[in-house]
């Protein structure tokens, strides 16, 4: 018979599910749930406090969370996984997938989804999703498969590898952390990436052949097209166009570029022809042609200040004015290079094409709704559009640091094998290699991001999310009041007692279940740190081995597919696909089913259970 839990044991129950329905209703934000979750911990435990403790044992268990080896371990990958985007170290993979895409659309598909699996295994998938969400609706626009029918296949995929090694999410961190304050031994990076790759294999059929005829397609015939610029490109004499004929080079143009002149014979170096392009067309053909579409040495000029003063160099929007100062004005005439230090790449001029409107005209001249495309120094820009009267409009990048992309890949690398090969080392025991713990080689791995400039450290900011940490914070507090109140001992022994009838695969399997509803219902941080003491409990009360239980947990957390709430990428991808909340579950809860059956079976035949 199971006593009656104790009084701190119901209170910690009831919180949790209070915090798990305000996470699901969605009507407070996340981070406030989070901050308000650890401000009742603390103030319950500092009038209650557990038995043999003191009242100020409850603030350093409600607060512990933010000095968490785990909580660190999340910013400092957060940290290199910035630093891979900034500096376009992932940007070579995203045109390799361009290019497999003209192919055959199937072929793409399946590569996209491969590559999407193997990226998330070692980058954080947020950025994974981030880098492959465009290319996917840009392809969508220019006649490929519809963005709504890739979208959701495509998330399933960077959810499937980051659930393969223990940096592929936060999640996974927090599951091994408190498993291993749990007592249990540490996980490498790969300890459990076999299991999940054979389930990868089972489940890849269904989201490269049924998921994708599951999903409408939304796509709609007034779409959002880019804007289209046009520009002088110039040959210089390092350029690959010097001494081609247009037969030549035609086939290496990208879709979102063309020549609005083109040459009578050969390109000679020094010529200036009329082109036109989206912004990303017109980068595309600077990097495969080493051409330009402004002064070389405004560009120079530029760079060089952007490395003296350690400032990012940015691409925005501007639209000319009734008021400007350079109405009419050619781009040469108009002094914008001398005066700001700013370079006009592109002008797009609405509803009618230049070429057309100034035939043989050797200079484009800015017109009142004209848009520029321009590049430049923060201070450069401000003082262009305040100076000249221009609209500045919202959307502008930072240009990637390009020239840190490989430094950025070789620390996300070194950082990682660290982590899961170790280094060779000679101690008392002779020849071995050293492995470190993850936290230490992502936090070196961070700082180097630092040092070398691929991350600037005023722009930290950017890398790290608010609400993932107050979360993890708040979830490694519950799971400690979980623990330690006997909340999770006595959930254990209720849930144990409907489990002891069942073969290892069917405790697997409703464990696994479990968690997955709370994580697509609730928050998956959450859910681990809940999950996790229980089947740790359940392992001990029905005799079974730990480590099987713990990865049934973590498998579960990342089962999150079958709700838009699930998980933050599912989020993203909303919007672009024009989703509703039965597109997520028409199509998750079939994968959640052939993940949960494939995974119970592997760990069963893993561990011989």
């Amino acid at each position: 018979m199971i006593e009656v839990p104790s009084f701190h044991a119901i209170a910690a129950m009831v919180l949790t599910l209070g915090v798990f329905i305000a996470f699901a209703r969605g009507r407070v934000s996340t981070e406030i749930i989070s901050l308000l979750t650890i401000a009742i911990i603390a103030v319950f435990l500092y009038f209650y406090p557990l038995p043999h403790t003191q009242p100020t044992d409850g603030l350093v268990l409600a607060f512990g969370g933010f000095g968490h080896y785990a909580l660190i371990t999340i910013c400092a990958l957060m940290i290199m996984g910035r630093g891979l985007v900034v500096t376009g170290a992932l940007e070579p993979a995203a045109r390799a997938l361009e290019r497999v895409w003209k192919i055959n659309l199937q072929l793409g598909l399946l590569v996209s989804l491969l590559l999407a699996l193997v990226l998330s295994m070692i980058v954080n998938d947020t950025p994974v999703l981030v880098l492959l969400l465009p290319i996917f609706v840009a392809l969508a626009q220019r006649g490929a498969m519809p963005a709504s029918k890739t979208l959701i296949p495509l998330n399933a995929a960077v959810l499937i590898g980051g659930m393969a090694t223990t940096i592929g999410t936060s999640t996974n961190l927090l599951v091994v952390g408190i498993a291993r304050d749990l007592g249990m031994p540490q996980m490498s990076v790969f300890h459990y990436t076999p299991i999940v790759l054979m389930a990868a294999l089972v489940a890849f059929p269904y989201l490269w052949l049924v998921m994708p005829r599951l999903l409408p397609d939304n796509s709609t015939d007034d779409e959002k097209q880019e804007r289209r610029f046009y520009a002088r490109l110039r040959v210089t004499p390092n350029s690959d166009l010097a001494g081609k004929h247009f037969d030549e080079i035609v086939e290496r143009l990208p879709d979102e570029f063309r020549f609005e002149e083109r040459p009578v014979g050969a390109f000679e170096v020094g010529q200036r022809l009329l082109i036109s392009g989206t912004h990303q067309g017109l980068e595309e053909v600077m990097r495969v042609f080493r051409s330009e579409v402004a002064p070389s040495w405004v560009i120079d000029r530029i760079a060089r200040r952007s490395r003296a003063i350690g400032e990012d160099i940015q691409v925005v929007e501007m639209v000319v004015t009734a008021d400007s100062r350079i109405l009419g004005r050619t781009l040469p005439g108009s002094g914008i290079a001398d005066h700001y230090g700013v370079a006009v790449l592109g002008i797009h001029r609405p509803q009618r094409p230049i070429g057309a409107s100034e035939p043989g005209s050797s200079d484009i001249r800015f017109a009142e709704g004209d848009v520029l495309l321009v590049t430049g120094l923060p201070d450069g820009l401000q003082a262009f559009a305040s100076g000249d009267s221009l609209l500045q409009l919202e959307g502008g990048k930072d240009v990637p640091r390009r020239s840190k992309a490989t430094i950025a890949a070789l620390i996300m690398f070194g950082a990682v094998a660290l982590a899961s090969v170790g280094i060779p080392w000679f101690g008392s025991e002779g020849f071995y290699l050293l492995k470190m713990p993850i936290a230490i080689s992502a936090l070196a791995g961070a700082i180097l991001m630092f040092v070398t400039g691929c991350v600037k450290f005023d722009r930290v900011g950017r890398a790290l999310s608010g609400k993932v940490i107050v979360l993890v914070a708040a979830s490694i507090a519950i799971g400690r009041i979980i623990l330690d109140s006997g909340a999770a001992a006595w959930l254990g022994e209720l849930l144990a007692m409907g489990l002891q009838y069942l073969p290892a695969a069917g405790v697997l399997a409703a464990i696994m279940l479990f968690v997955t509803l709370l994580t697509n219902f609730a928050s998956n941080a959450t859910a681990a740190t809940v999950g996790t003491p229980i089947a740790f409990n359940i392992a001990s009360q029905l005799g079974l081995p730990q480590e099987p239980l713990i990865l049934a947990v973590l498998f579960g957390c990342n089962l999150c597919y079958a709700t838009p709430i699930a998980y933050q990428t599912n989020m993203l991808i909303m919007a672009e696909g024009n989703y509703s909340f039965a597109d997520y579950l028409r199509t998750g809860v079939p994968l959640v089913l052939i993940m949960v059956t494939t995974l119970s079976f592997l760990l069963v035949v893993t561990y011989g259970m």
